[in-house]
Order: C-alpha cells, then sequence, then structure tokens
C-alpha cells in the first residue's frame, strides 16, 4: 500500500497526487482518475480539519467483487457524535473540495465507515475501474500491509486461496525489513502457490524447506472447512492469528522458530470457526495485545476497514505492519 501521512493541508495534494498515479498505472482513464482524486481531497481535507494525525493508505484491488483502486483513510481525531448527518449528501463537514462525505459515499462503488467519538474515524472508499461489472457479493477478505517508514519494499506479504470448502490463507513476515525480508515473504508466496491444497502444516513445512536460500522469517497458514466448522492453523514464529466469535477472541497457537532456517517442530491447531466469524493475522508490526472491544459492531464492517482499525489502533513504529481479515466466502 501507498501511504501519505496527514498532518497538514500540503500533504492534501501529495496524497491526491499518489492515488491518481495508481489509478492511472491500472488503466483509469481521466475521468475515472478525477473521481479518485475528490474522494482523496476530500476524505483527506477531513483529517486536516478534524483527524490530525491521519493516514491516506492508496492500494490496487482485484477480487470476486471486481478490481480497482481502494483508499482507506485513518485518523485519531474526535470522531463524529453524528455519524448520520456527517453522511447525508450534501452536507459539507469543513469547506472543502467535494460535497462531505455523502458524496464520497455517493460516487464511491463501495464506500464504509467507523466512528466513535475520541477514537476517530476510518474509511474505506473503493472506486472500480470498470462500473459497469461492479457486483454486490460481500468480499471474503481485506487487508491493510505497508512497509516501515523509509522503506519502499515490504518484508510482509500475504494471499488467499478459495477453495469449495472454505478458504486458505498465509502471511509471511520476513525477517527485518527491506529488500532481503521482501525477497523472503516472495518467495515464501510461490511456495505457498505451489502447495496451497495440502494440509496448512505440510504447506508450511514446504515453505521452511525451500526458504533456506533467504533470510528466512516468520509464516502463518490457515485453512477455513466450511462443512466442518473449523479452522486448521500452523504457524513458525511470531505471525499471530485469532479467530473473533462475537465479544470472543480466540489466539491460535504458532511455535517459535524462523521459516527457512529453525523450526524444532511444525504442528498443525483445529479451532471452530463459524460462518460468520472473522479470521485475523497480524505480522509482528501489529501488537499482539490487539482487540476489537473499543469498537462493538467493527466485526461485521468491510474486513479491509476492520483490518484498518486494528492496524491504526496497534501498529508499531519499528517494523512493516500487516494486517489480514478473512471472512466466509473468501475470493
Amino acid at each position: 500500500m501507498d501511504r501519505v501521512t496527514v498532518t497538514e493541508a500540503s500533504q492534501v495534494a501529495e496524497a491526491r497526487r499518489r492515488a491518481v498515479a495508481v489509478a492511472q498505472s491500472i488503466g483509469f482513464d481521466e475521468t475515472a482518475a478525477g473521481r479518485i482524486a475528490l474522494v482523496v481531497t476530500e476524505l483527506a481535507t477531513n483529517v486536516v480539519k478534524y483527524g490530525v494525525p491521519g493516514e491516506v493508505l492508496v492500494a490496487t484491488y482485484e477480487d470476486g467483487t471486481g478490481s480497482g483502486v481502494e483508499i482507506l483513510v485513518l485518523d485519531k481525531g474526535e470522531g463524529f457524535s453524528n455519524l448520520g448527518l456527517a453522511l447525508t449528501d450534501g452536507h459539507s463537514t469543513g469547506g472543502s473540495a467535494g460535497e462531505g462525505l455523502g458524496a464520497v459515499r455517493r460516487i464511491s462503488d463501495v464506500f464504509d465507515i467507523v466512528s466513535r467519538p475520541g477514537l476517530g474515524t476510518a474509511v474505506l472508499a473503493r472506486l472500480s475501474i470498470d462500473r459497469k461489472t461492479v457486483s454486490d457479493a460481500v468480499p471474503g477478505y481485506g487487508a491493510v500491509a505497508v512497509p516501515l517508514k523509509g522503506e519502499t519494499a515490504n518484508g510482509d506479504a500475504y494471499a488467499v486461496r478459495e477453495r469449495a470448502d472454505g478458504w486458505t490463507a498465509v502471511v509471511s513476515d520476513g525477517l527485518g525489513h527491506g529488500p532481503e525480508a521482501a525477497k523472503a515473504s516472495e518467495e515464501a508466496l510461490k511456495l505457498f502457490r505451489r502447495h496451497q491444497d495440502k494440509p496448512p502444516a505440510a504447506i508450511l513445512s514446504a515453505i521452511h524447506a525451500g526458504l533456506s536460500h533467504t533470510r528466512g522469517g516468520a509464516i502463518s497458514v490457515a485453512r477455513y472447512e466450511r462443512n466442518r466448522g473449523t479452522l486448521a492453523f500452523a504457524g513458525i514464529g511470531n505471525v499471530l492469528g485469532a479467530v473473533v466469535s462475537g465479544t470472543v477472541t480466540k489466539r491460535t497457537v504458532s511455535l517459535a522458530g524462523t521459516a527457512g532456517h529453525a523450526a524444532r517442530r511444525i504442528q498443525e491447531f483445529e479451532y471452530p470457526m463459524r460462518p460468520d466469524d472473522l479470521f485475523v493475522l497480524c505480522s509482528d508490526g501489529i501488537a499482539t495485545a490487539w482487540s476489537l472491544d473499543a469498537h462493538p459492531g467493527l466485526a461485521a464492517a468491510h474486513p479491509t476497514l476492520v483490518a484498518g482499525v486494528i492496524y491504526r489502533d496497534f501498529a508499531r513504529a519499528r517494523d512493516d505492519a500487516t494486517v489480514l481479515v478473512v471472512r466466509e466466502g473468501a475470493r
């Protein structure tokens, strides 16, 4: 994800420029790129006026709902006391170039927002490259993946693969950060795709064996089986998972070691998981004590928005950070 920190007005233009560049890189025409520019301008201006400090994260997406650009704007400001009013089409939240959050929602193909007084606001807007093919399907996963500030290469990587009876997911956290960490994670994902039909422990064993020529890293693999109502999990190192079921968060067990170099034991653990539960995987850039407790109802939001709130509230400044959120019907 491309990330722009927003603390003052000049950074709004930088966020807009980067978002438009991302859109044009995947074929957005001038009119469609203009929609991107308007969304970023409106949301980033709101951060300057009400939510400093904040961040604008921009990435491309491609899943069962379509493909395009997603914009995630996160702040730790005062939040909205009346979110319904703020979302009224044409209601300006501070004299920005657009017409308020209502206008952002109207021109976006996917829009979701969470805001709590005193905790800040998180907004997700997705704009499709081809509005004619936008699906109403609910996306099964979403993620935030950003490199350590000052780095361009992200040492973390993730993937989700749909199966007839559920899905399989992986998060890799290359040792350290920078280009060499990124190479290790890229290789881990290649091995994951090659062995993705095997059980999680077997996939992890294959990745461990294939990373010896890299610096290695922490890696976890999970598989949800819909008919059995179970999640199988195998991990080496500190990529930690959790099943979120209502107000209960069940952490998964990952064993000590470094994939590719030192793993005394690879073991698979099984947990119950219902269709409406969430599964969350976080790299070491996210504090292990993360929780959704301060945000009632957040688990029902778009999975990318859930990942964004976890990242905003619990990211550590010393490492790459990845949050992957997966639910029923991942695509």
